[in-house]
């Protein structure tokens, strides 16, 4: 009886022991502010002017989102990792944007299980790709919703055909289903991100397919970063939501270098990027040039500005410029006010948006400006 009653103390304390290498975390953020807009539009591709909006908006930063994220130390470095998040709108309660037309999502962004050791880490399911991570580190508006490098790339997207019904873009890519991602360490500075996505469609190898890479330094205040991203039967669905059948062409194809460096409280940002369709070419090339300035003026307040410009490379008179400007204070660890005005002009058939989610119809000039609040828990 005696060694029973052993033998269930000890495998309560290995179950304990067990128990203390684990955990699962809670956490999200919500964002929410008021939006004036001039020339709003009903959809993505709009040439209609709807006139003014104002309106209660979700995500002045980022979007509102929910998460859970866990970690199980298995010994020798090695680490089972898992993350759940989703975007949601708060002024709805709506589920975020889904990969399909019209659908809806309960983990919209990530939903990852992978691996973490000293040689780097490896994350499969759908995941927030490496290289938006990387185009933020490298934008002083830091990939913001509202007037940042974010925006200006989701203009690329609508100009090469995107109608914002889904998340899959024409043009690289802010999320992708079934991909398998390695994060590097960093070495003296430098890390490397790879990205491989198999499309899963029978009797196509490379039906849709997703493959990138990410070069990154971040050192002495310096940022950075190199990114490629091609893909196969990219945005795979008609105007109607339909899935159009796979045929495994190359389709979508960017580039993107860019730099950021902060020296005392001023920061400075560039960055040069050419997206395209290979198979059409001729039909669809576009660049991308930024450049922006922030200052931190204390611990708590900073501003922030950038200038965004898109041009068709086969089209001279398709051209967009946004300027955008924004204020943070950080009225606790936990809880931001901000305040953001931005101005775009698009001619021809540009349609670059000043902030997600809130369109301008095509060869449209358009104001915005937000103040809003964001909490993090």
């Amino acid at each position: 009886m005696k060694s029973k009653w052993s033998g269930a103390a000890a495998l309560v304390v290995l179950a304990s022991a067990a128990h203390a290498q684990s955990s699962v975390t809670l956490y999200g953020l919500l964002d929410t502010g008021f939006l004036y807009q001039r020339a709003n539009a009903s959809n993505f591709q709009s040439k209609v002017n709807l006139g003014h909006v104002y309106e209660l908006k979700d995500g002045g930063i980022y979007a509102s989102l929910w998460g859970l994220k866990g970690t199980e130390d298995i010994g020798g470095g090695y680490k089972v990792n898992f993350k759940l998040q989703g975007s949601f709108n708060t002024p709805t309660g709506r589920a975020g944007l889904a990969g399909t037309p019209t659908a809806t999502a309960m983990f919209n962004e990530q939903t990852t299980v992978g691996v973490s050791s000293p040689y780097g880490t490896l994350d499969l399911g759908r995941q927030i790709l490496p290289m938006i991570y990387a185009m933020a580190d490298t934008d002083v508006r830091n990939a913001q919703y509202f007037g940042s490098i974010l925006t200006a790339w989701l203009g690329l997207n609508q100009a090469a055909g995107w109608p914002g019904t889904s998340t899959n873009g024409s043009i690289g890519a802010l999320y992708d289903d079934n991909a398998i991602v390695y994060q590097s360490p960093k070495f003296y500075g430098a890390s490397l991100a790879l990205e491989y996505a198999p499309g899963g469609v029978a009797g196509k190898f490379q039906g849709g397919t997703r493959e990138s890479a990410v070069l990154k330094y971040s050192n002495y205040g310096l940022n950075v970063a190199g990114v490629y991203y091609n893909g196969h039967d990219a945005n795979p669905f008609a105007p109607n939501g339909a899935v159009t059948p796979a045929t495994g062409l190359n389709n979508n194809r960017f580039w993107y270098v860019g730099a950021q460096y902060t020296f005392y409280n001023v920061s400075v940002s560039t960055s040069y990027a050419m997206g395209k369709n290979p198979a059409k070419s001729s039909q669809d090339s576009f660049e991308m040039i930024s450049a922006g300035l922030g200052y931190q003026f204390t611990p708590f307040f900073k501003v922030s500005s950038g200038f965004y410009y898109l041009r068709d490379r086969n089209f001279s008179s398709n051209q967009s410029n946004l300027f955008a400007v924004g204020a943070e204070y950080n009225l606790s660890k936990a809880t931001l006010a901000y305040a953001q005005v931005g101005y775009v002009n698009n001619r021809g058939n540009m349609s670059q948006t000043i902030i997600y989610a809130a369109p301008v119809p095509e060869g449209t000039s358009s104001t915005a400006a937000m103040i809003g609040i964001r909490h993090v828990y």
